[in-house]
């Protein structure tokens, strides 16, 4: 469950697919979850990112690339993997990084995020990927001992308007910050030439998630454009 030095290096400059579907929809299934990640190695992705305890299982059992593990609690203020308990449990499940929320926002444990990330420091082997919402998040985050940094959250934190596809702006201040740990673009990337620009404005990877593996939303995109 180690993800060593290089393992982690061996993602620089590549994709991770986000492989999740909503509470309620057809494909809401661990074992679902498990295919969608394999067929997503299987078209080259270098790492996959999976919601939910039994989903993390079930997609460690079928493939061979780090797995960044998260648990959503919730549908507003802190929720993806929100406390210390939840966050031991995913890395518990097998994931190789935990993402949790990386905001300054209040914990519903009441705990700092620094303290939450000691704890799975020490509780777990997992590496720790921080989701945040702007630079100050970022920096709060790296000081506070994440692993990764990625800007899942921007434009749904409060702190930043919500852009109509990557927010590439703050990609680019961060990387020219420079953290020193590896920056993870995600959020509203949906089509091969974000992925890009979301390299070339200075992201370590890319996730993309709703444009791989999200069939409604797809579906819906080209519905929208037929009427």
């Amino acid at each position: 469950m180690i993800l060593s030095p290089d393992r982690l290096e061996s993602l620089r400059g590549r994709l991770i697919v986000s492989c999740q579907a909503y509470p309620g929809e057809p494909m809401r299934d661990p074992r679902t979850t498990a295919q969608f990640a394999a067929s997503a190695v299987a078209g080259g992705a270098a790492a996959v990112r999976v919601q939910g305890l039994a989903d993390v299982q079930h997609t460690r059992a079928a493939v061979e690339v780090p797995v960044i593990g998260l648990w959503k609690d919730g549908r507003d203020g802190v929720f993806i993997t929100p406390t210390l308990r939840h966050a031991l449990a995913v890395t518990n499940a097998g994931a190789h990084i935990v993402a949790v929320d990386g905001t300054r926002r209040a914990r519903p444990d009441n705990l700092t995020l620094a303290q939450t990330i000691t704890g799975i420091h020490t509780g777990s082997p997992a590496l720790v990927m921080a989701d945040c919402g702007s630079l100050q998040d970022a920096a709060a985050a790296v000081e506070a001992g994440a692993d990764l940094i990625g800007t899942t959250l921007a434009g749904y934190s409060g702190e930043r308007p919500k852009t109509q596809g990557p927010d590439l702006e703050l990609l680019e201040q961060i990387a020219a910050a420079g953290f020193g740990v590896p920056l993870i673009a995600e959020g509203r990337l949906h089509t091969p030439a974000q992925a890009r620009q979301a390299l070339d404005a200075g992201a370590f990877a890319v996730v993309v998630g709703t444009a791989i593996t999200h069939p409604a939303t797809i579906t819906g995109w080209f519905a929208d454009a037929l009427k």
